[in-house]
């Protein structure tokens, strides 16, 4: 399946997700009959089932899908991709940027598509260290590189709204393959992904 947005939503699991959330508000000893509350349910149901959509997504389909014989073998990087996920151990969100490298071996993809295969896997009930290494593997596994670069810096709401409560951490996490597992070829991608652009 190609990578699109919801456009209708599954009604079993909706209406069985609105009852969950209704009691569950009832719970935690507020009143989902209340105005501001009634629709509520429906709305984190759809939230939910929007922001766990990439279990519907193949990563390898989208790659597929604009994948392109070229001869060419320089780097080619895509980086500061926005990144939306969710906890899994408190489902609380975590956000923030993939940077993502590939040496071509006679097949390209769209750029776009890089873009897609994070959201593939971030919109999944997920820690940083899988989806860092997913990313990884769908692009090694589908396009056979020379090698793969991915790095997701992130910052976690389950460390900043609870827990230890630090506002101003972030989680870097790192996964490597083929030709970046060399230090010069390491050292570049890193290099350029801390670079700005003049």
């Amino acid at each position: 399946m190609a990578y699109k947005k919801i456009e209708q939503y599954d009604e079993q699991c909706t209406s069985s997700l609105i009852k969950s959330y209704k009691d569950a508000i009832a719970q935690l000893g507020e009143d989902p009959e209340r105005e501001g509350l009634i629709k509520t349910p429906e709305r984190v149901a759809k939230a939910m089932q929007y922001m766990t959509q990439g279990y519907q997504l193949s990563a390898h389909d989208i790659l597929n899908s604009a994948k392109f014989h070229e001869d060419v073998s320089e780097m080619i990087v895509v980086k500061d991709i926005e990144v939306y996920s969710m906890c899994e151990h408190h489902m609380l969100p975590f956000f923030g940027k993939a940077h993502v490298a590939y040496i071509p071996n006679g097949w390209i993809t769209g750029l776009s598509k890089i873009a897609r295969v994070v959201d593939v896997y971030s919109r999944r009930m997920q820690v940083q260290e899988r989806l860092t290494m997913q990313i990884r593997d769908a692009i090694r596994d589908t396009l056979n590189p020379l090698g793969v670069a991915v790095v997701v810096e992130a910052k976690h709401l389950c460390m900043m709204m609870r827990g230890v409560q630090k506002q101003n951490s972030t989680t870097t996490t790192s996964a490597f393959d083929g030709e970046f597992q060399k230090n010069s070829t390491r050292s570049e991608f890193l290099k350029l992904i801390s670079s700005k652009l003049s």
